[in-house]
């Protein structure tokens, strides 16, 4: 099975973008959550790069 990365639809604040990669890495969404505050605090770009990522990253398809 292929790794994707996806929104998460369970484990989301927002949009599930920062859950979503904590899915992906397996790693606890709250590490993935602080390091893109402190991305957003101290380069200014992580705003801009969050709202890409909701836009670009697929939702995690339902399983039947």
């Amino acid at each position: 099975m292929d790794k994707r990365l996806y929104k998460s639809s369970t484990d989301k604040k927002l949009d599930g973008v920062c859950g979503g990669i904590a899915e992906y890495f397996n790693v606890d969404s709250t590490i993935i959550r602080l390091a893109w505050v402190l991305f957003s605090a101290l380069g200014g770009s992580g705003i801009l790069a969050y709202i890409i990522a909701a836009i670009v990253m697929p939702r995690k398809p339902e399983e039947l």
